[in-house]
């Protein structure tokens, strides 16, 4: 089966975490580069693949994808063999859908509704609960695990390496030692350098041109 995967890019934004999976899932790609600064994603040609304007989106064939941790998860089944997501008979796997998902349905919700200081709500009313309440149920859950599943690194340590990175460094959420040391262990993968090193390069191109 054909396997390549054409991810449209822009760098230094969501899309970065993909190629992160993309270089630990040791995948067959491309890159579909925009300057986002120029607006490029939301031009009528990428407007065709994602109407909301926004990265990432993948092509595999025909089937274009759009929605992060939609894409997260497509690739990570592509790749099985890569091992970085557990079987359907896995016990694991509602654990690894679990996290993936609440990564987009609770835990950036309550970051940016926190970080625009909007009034809460009651806990009934929102979707995530509350901001202290998000970060705690995932910080609790790393406790005493090396990653997501455990022992097993898994795409779910893409998603969430990328994203705790990210929040900390711009002071969206606190810098909590079971999160940084979390991170700093993601940091370290050679996938993860090798890509970081790509995307800051890509980067610094568009900058200078």
């Amino acid at each position: 089966m054909n396997r390549h995967i054409t991810l449209f890019h822009c760098p230094h934004t969501r899309s970065s975490g993909i190629l992160t999976l993309l270089e630990e899932l040791g995948a067959d790609y491309d890159l579909h580069l925009m300057n986002m600064h120029k607006g490029e994603q939301r031009q009528p040609a990428y407007l065709a693949i994602n109407p909301m304007g926004k990265v990432p989106a993948i092509r595999h064939g025909e089937t274009i994808v759009t929605e992060q941790v939609a894409v997260y998860l497509y690739l990570a089944d592509l790749y099985a063999d890569a091992g970085l997501t557990p079987s359907l008979e896995s016990p694991q796997r509602g654990t690894f859908l679990r996290w993936m998902v609440f990564s987009g349905t609770c835990f950036e919700p309550a970051v940016v509704d926190h970080a625009l200081q909007r009034a809460p709500v009651e806990p009934s009313r929102s979707p995530y609960g509350d901001f202290a309440t998000v970060l705690d149920t995932f910080a609790n859950h790393l406790q005493g695990r090396t990653w997501v599943l455990g022992d097993d690194f898994s795409a779910a340590d893409v998603l969430w390496g990328t994203a705790l990175n990210w929040t900390m460094a711009y002071g969206l959420i606190p810098e909590r030692r079971v999160f940084r040391a979390y991170v700093d262990r993601f940091l370290a993968r050679p996938a993860v350098q090798k890509a970081r090193a790509k995307d800051a390069e890509l980067a610094a191109a568009q900058e200078a041109g």
